[in-house]
C-alpha cells in the first residue's frame, strides 16, 4: 500500500497542494490519515480520488456533482440514474455553450469582416461595442 505526502500526492494526482487541502476542507476527500509527526499521509485509495475529482473538474462537473457522484462511486450497486442525469445536465450545458460560442463566432468574423481596410470613424468593431443593439445575435 502506497503512503506518501501531501506534496508527493499533489505530483502524483496532477491536483496542487492547495487544492488537495480544499477538497479536503469541503469533503470531497476525506481527511487523510497523519504520521507521527502529524503530517498528511495519502494513500493508493486517496490518489484514486484525487483522480476522479480532477478529471470530473477538467469535464467542467461543478463540486456538487462531483460530490454526489462520489457518493455513487462509494456505493456501487445504486442505479445508475442519478450519474446519467448529472452528466446529461452537463452535456446539455456544454451544447448550450458552443450555441453561443457559434454566435460569438460570427458576431466576431462580422466585426472584423466590416472593419478591413476603412478607418476607425467607419469601423465596426468599434461601432457594435459602442451599441450591443448592432449585434446579430442577443447572446454571446
Amino acid at each position: 500500500m502506497l503512503s506518501i505526502s501531501i506534496k508527493e500526492a499533489a505530483r502524483e494526482s496532477g491536483v496542487k497542494v492547495p487544492t488537495i487541502r480544499y477538497y479536503e476542507q469541503i469533503g470531497l476527500l476525506a481527511s487523510p490519515r497523519r504520521d507521527s509527526a502529524n503530517r498528511r499521509v495519502f494513500l493508493d485509495d486517496d490518489l484514486r480520488r484525487l483522480a476522479f475529482i480532477r478529471h470530473a473538474r477538467e469535464l467542467g462537473f461543478e463540486v456538487d456533482a462531483i460530490r454526489t457522484l462520489l457518493e455513487l462511486q462509494d456505493r456501487p450497486d445504486q442505479p445508475c440514474a442519478t450519474a446519467d442525469g448529472i452528466a446529461q445536465a452537463r452535456l446539455a450545458d456544454v451544447n448550450q455553450r458552443i450555441r453561443s460560442l457559434l454566435a460569438l463566432k460570427t458576431e466576431l468574423e462580422t466585426m472584423v469582416e466590416g472593419c478591413r481596410h476603412g478607418h476607425v470613424s467607419e469601423c465596426r468593431v468599434i461601432e457594435i461595442l459602442a451599441d450591443h443593439a448592432k449585434c446579430l445575435h442577443d447572446h454571446h
